[in-house]
């Protein structure tokens, strides 16, 4: 079998994680511990419809083909996918250990067949995890069975391995990517975050913040609220705790929402003397070169963004917020920004227009000063 586990130069991204190499480990560590696993016909099966396939669709398209050719029993199913398991990841390891994506497959398909029989589908999604994060398989278990799904996420709080702690935050958010809303109460999974935001692994508070996020969406000030309470709770290093709090609150930051720029110690409305400084004219797939200079009148912690007004379709705009730094500011000294923002012409969450595009330059969520350039048509060589 050639190993293709490894991404190729210039291959897409579903090529990478989802391959004829890939499936063909997977199929080989099912044929080694199912004698009546046909691999050859499951891998042609399996690739007959890769082509036409995204990412997401490809591990979908896996877990249907499992079904057809894994035993109809789905306790013998799953004892032998578990049979078939890798190693799990280091549990040593603190942060960027995802795992390997042609494992998802797995997870769906144990998701998928074993609503009726949680008793054996939670304790091999608890290993799945251990070897690729089953933050969404998990998710329709806990749809099927929230009162349920409280009880076994409490217990996986408090698990040894760090893999099946972030399961618990990152399966339970609320606007995971990728995935279907639960359709639960916003503060759902909020007694959970509060056994995990004390966690001593980054990998584990990154999925926390990233959680609090997701509410600040809806319900900011709960977020602060939350964010305040533990902070007197001691649980978490204060340098840790601090680094979730502006992870959580990034959103709101850039809204220039008063309780979070008071939570991360940035005063409102700041005077600041400013001037922002834009070329003319940039060409789409150009670089927009921004200059600012800020003159603070009082001494004081200053977080800089910048909001560019994208010209839409219709010929409206939309505000894209952008961060150019955190700085200590002193009282009558000048500090001078620079950023290269590049207006990629093939860019993957939204399509650049002509026309004449606004750039706000933002002080701790105020507009401190403005101008504009004309993008236009041509692409810079």
């Amino acid at each position: 079998m050639t190993d293709t586990s490894h991404p190729t130069r210039g291959s897409s991204l579903k090529d990478q994680l989802f391959n004829a190499g890939k499936v063909g480990w997977l199929a080989d560590r099912i044929a080694q511990v199912h004698r009546g696993f046909d691999r050859s016909g499951f891998e042609a099966e399996v690739m007959a419809r890769f082509p036409e396939l995204e990412l997401k669709a490809r591990a979908d398209w896996m877990a249907a083909v499992l079904a057809r050719h894994l035993p109809p029993d789905f306790a013998a199913a799953s004892a032998v996918i578990r049979a078939a398991l890798p190693e799990p990841l280091d549990p040593n390891l603190t942060d960027n250990d995802f795992g390997d994506f042609i494992i998802l497959p797995l997870g769906i398909f144990v998701a998928e067949q074993g609503l009726a029989r949680q008793d054996v589908a939670l304790p091999l999604l608890r290993e799945l995890t251990m070897r690729f994060s089953m933050e969404y398989p998990v998710r329709p278990l806990i749809v099927a069975d929230p009162d349920g799904m409280m009880r076994v996420l409490t217990q996986w709080a408090e698990d040894d391995n760090y893999h099946v702690r972030r399961l618990v935050s990152e399966g339970s958010r609320p606007l995971l990517p990728w995935a279907s809303r639960l359709g639960l109460p916003h503060d759902w999974a909020l007694p959970l975050l509060d056994r995990l935001h004390g966690d001593k692994t980054r990998y584990v508070t990154r999925s926390v913040a990233n959680h609090l996020n997701d509410i600040t969406k809806n319900h900011a000030d709960l977020v602060v609220t939350q964010l305040r309470g533990w902070q007197g709770t001691k649980r978490q290093r204060q340098g840790e705790l601090d680094w979730m709090s502006r992870h959580a609150l990034r959103t709101l930051v850039k809204k220039g929402h008063p309780g979070a720029l008071s939570h991360l110690g940035f005063a409102q409305g700041v005077a600041v003397t400013a001037e922002l400084r834009l070329p003319k004219v940039v060409q789409i797939g150009g670089t927009l070169d921004l200059v600012a200079d800020l003159t603070p009148a009082a001494d004081g912690k200053l977080v800089v963004d910048y909001a560019l007004h994208f010209i839409k379709a219709n010929g409206q705009s939309a505000a894209k917020v952008f961060k150019l730094k955190v700085t200590e500011g002193r009282a009558g000294q000048m500090v001078q920004l620079r950023k290269s923002h590049r207006l990629h012409a093939a860019a993957t969450t939204y399509r650049l227009f002509p026309g004449l595009h606004r750039v706000d330059l933002l002080v701790n969520g105020g507009v401190v000063a403005s101008d504009s350039f004309n993008l236009t048509a041509g692409v810079a060589g």
